[in-house]
């Protein structure tokens, strides 16, 4: 099956982005299932019930998030309804949501998705690794056929991650960073790993933000807001080819697609 897991959206920049770009997408690649990262995608930090419409409407199937998810208040009772929405695994026992959850793909093919923070230099949260593989076990119950969403800031604990769930997961995917890297590739046992999606969003930016903006905190260390850029707006993410009877990836595609805002 084809599956294509999209990076951070950024704002409403990100957004249109996603809304045009991803019917071509799926026509392109014959995506069966569609997953992204957006918990920048509600000005820039946190996630709306409309925007999350939005995006459904666009034809993303699962939303997953990270840092952010708490940001905007609507999020607390949305994501007890919402299962399509998923906030970071490890949070304590007690936090609102779901870290992982199974969805039925219109081909009657099942998917796990599962949605972790990373720990350096990040809040200090549950075991990034012990909760993904407590809830990876519990998926392979169902289906084989998994991916992992990886929210980090350090290179190496994601790249751990990979190796640590190779053979275990279809895909472990890391977000957070904005920045597309370049390292996509098949494990030995077979999971496709890719370190950052990259973003989908402003790349006339810093990570999304005004240049202007963080120029100014940088240069003054004084709180600045940060607004959304608006320019050179991209879409960026993996297509994944899975193996519908082991769960194992054939092939691993960094996408990165330029938004025309005419």
């Amino acid at each position: 099956m084809k599956i294509l897991f999209i990076g951070d959206i950024v704002g409403s920049p990100g957004r249109n982005a996603v809304k045009v770009l991803l019917p071509q997408l799926k026509k392109e690649y014959q995506l069966d299932f569609v997953v992204a990262n957006a918990e920048n995608a509600s000005g820039g930090s946190g996630i709306t019930a409309s925007v999350a419409e939005d995006l459904f409407d666009a034809g993303v199937d699962v939303l997953t998030s990270g840092d952010h998810i708490w940001k905007k208040r609507e999020i607390f009772e949305l994501i007890n309804k919402e299962e399509r929405i998923l906030r970071p695994l490890n949070y304590p026992k007690g936090a609102p949501g779901r870290g992982f959850n199974i969805y039925k793909c219109s081909n009657d093919l099942k998917v796990g998705v599962v949605n972790v923070n990373g720990r350096v230099f990040m809040d200090a949260l549950d075991c990034p690794f012990k909760t993904t593989l407590e809830a990876v076990v519990e998926i392979s119950k169902q289906t084989k056929i998994i991916l992992v969403d990886i929210h980090a800031e350090a290179t190496s604990e994601k790249v751990a991650m990979g190796w640590y769930l190779d053979g275990k997961v279809s895909a472990v995917l890391g977000t957070h960073t904005h920045i597309q890297t370049a390292d996509d590739k098949i494990l030995p046992q077979g999971t496709a790993y890719l370190t950052d999606l990259g973003m989908t969003g402003p790349y006339d930016s810093v990570i999304g933000r005004r240049v202007e903006d963080v120029l100014e905190r940088f240069l003054t260390a004084v709180p600045v807001r940060f607004e959304v850029a608006e320019e050179n707006v991209q879409l960026c993410g993996a297509v994944l080819d899975i193996d519908e009877a082991n769960g194992k990836a054939n092939s691993i595609i960094r996408i990165q697609k330029k938004y025309e805002n005419k």
